[in-house]
């Protein structure tokens, strides 16, 4: 594959993945009826639920999870135009009779500073609601983590016949 094929199939599946792990880290995903993630998603209230949480840190959790909400709709909507420019641009390179790998570089680039901002908000996000846990319930809760990780990893080797 040329270094251009490269880098052109770089720049169609890069929005697609950043799109997607983006929605993944703000609870997109298709639900089961019964409140679980479709496959081994990143949702961890059935988790939170079986950890015995106080009334206290129900509402501590509920209000965390609220403000985390108002914020990324305030994000997102403050953001919107400029994602807009952003996949607008992305498709002006795509299209163009040459191809300018350092503008396409420079899109990138930007596009994955936003994706690790995003990141570092969540993962703020779950260090908060951790913090709201005793010692006791942190371990039941990585204990909780590892069983889903198994099971996860079970599914996927049974998915994909290893």
């Amino acid at each position: 594959m040329t270094s251009l094929k490269k880098t052109l199939a770089l720049v169609i599946a890069l929005p697609l993945a950043l799109g997607s792990a983006s929605a993944l880290a703000y609870g997109g995903g298709k639900h089961h009826k019964d409140g679980g993630k479709h496959g081994c998603g990143m949702d961890d209230r059935g988790m939170f639920r079986a950890l015995d949480l106080t009334d206290a840190q129900k509402d501590e959790m509920k209000t965390l999870r609220k403000a985390n909400r108002e914020a990324m709709h305030s994000e997102f909507a403050a953001h919107r135009s400029e994602m807009q420019a952003q996949h607008q641009k992305m498709q002006q390179l795509v299209l163009a009779d040459n191809f300018d790998e350092a503008a396409v570089r420079a899109l990138a680039e930007t596009m994955s500073e936003q994706q690790i901002d995003r990141r570092v908000a969540m993962m703020k996000q779950r260090h908060a609601m951790m913090q709201i846990l005793t010692p006791e319930q942190k371990t039941k809760y990585q204990e909780l983590k590892a069983e889903r990780m198994e099971k996860c990893q079970a599914k996927m080797a049974e998915k994909h016949g290893n």
